[in-house]
């Protein structure tokens, strides 16, 4: 089965491409003149995103299990086609069998209610992606990770907080919540998978001052806190583990789950990082 958004003539060469490679299915694509993928953005009404088909999806369209997606959202002046050309990020979408779908920004930057500048109804926007994501791949929107470092974490934490059903799980790096921190979150605790280096002196994990004082970032802990709060889990001491070279520790409310975990690194991301969230997700759910 191809997807129902290609012409004839782009579903023959979607079949003949194999999917063997980003260039292969680009090409497929690009004989429909309408469609995107790839490095060729999907465009929306407030926005974009970059999607790359992992290339069993032949395969996984025969068999009929559903497709499943990890979103990641680039930092600060960031660009989503970075992301989606980066080869470790393709190689963990290929290996998990997901789409791997980057988000662009309004003018590289996200708009969550403590950002300096709002420029787009973000929670709108995601709700706008996710159904075309549905409508012309068939992404199981019960089936999704959203991922963000940096800036792109601090949106992640945000629409986390939000509603933490919109999607299955987050996974934010390098980013949390801004000051003022918010009171509580409106939903139940999410699947949350948090990874921080603890050299981080970008977004340090006590948050710094920016703007000359206007704004700061907020405090990775006293943002558990939230969550920890609602959750009933106040006090509690963690589950513990280490898993090559993060050290985590993981507070498991009724439903969702919430889980720090620290590297001796700085401001950095990893594929790996985001793999494990996804496969940790995977296990709880349930899903194949």
């Amino acid at each position: 089965m191809v997807p129902k958004f290609l012409h004839p003539i782009a579903c023959a060469a979607f079949l003949a491409a194999g999917l063997a490679s980003p260039a292969a299915l680009s090409a497929a694509l690009s004989a429909d003149g309408e469609t995107c993928g790839e490095e060729t953005p999907c465009e929306l009404e407030n926005g974009e995103y970059f999607i790359h088909l992992p290339q069993t999806l032949a395969e996984i369209r025969k068999s009929g299990e559903p497709l499943g997606a990890i979103f990641y959202l680039h930092g600060h002046r960031g660009k989503a086609l970075n992301a989606v050309r980066n080869k470790g990020f393709q190689r963990m979408a290929d290996e998990l069998g997901v789409a791997f779908v980057a988000v662009q920004g309004i003018n590289g930057t996200w708009s969550f209610p403590t950002a300096p500048r709002n420029l787009r109804d973000e929670a709108v926007f995601f709700d706008a992606v996710l159904q075309d994501l549905s409508d012309r791949f068939g992404v199981d929107r019960h089936r999704t990770l959203l991922s963000g470092f940096s800036s792109g974490g601090f949106m992640t934490w945000y629409l986390a907080c939000a509603d933490s059903g919109r999607f299955a799980g987050y996974a934010p790096i390098a980013g949390a919540f801004w000051e003022p921190l918010p009171r509580d979150c409106p939903t139940e605790a999410p699947y949350l998978f948090h990874v921080h280096g603890t050299a981080d002196t970008v977004v340090p994990l006590e948050g710094r001052w920016l703007g000359g004082g206007k704004w700061k970032q907020g405090d990775v802990s006293q943002s558990f806190d939230v969550w920890r709060r609602q959750s009933g889990l106040s006090g509690t001491a963690p589950q513990t583990e280490t898993d090559g070279n993060l050290k985590c520790e993981r507070w498991q409310p009724v439903t969702g789950v919430l889980e720090l975990c620290l590297h001796d690194g700085g401001h950095s991301v990893q594929a790996g990082w985001i793999r494990r969230a996804w496969e940790h997700l995977a296990e709880m759910k349930g899903w194949s």
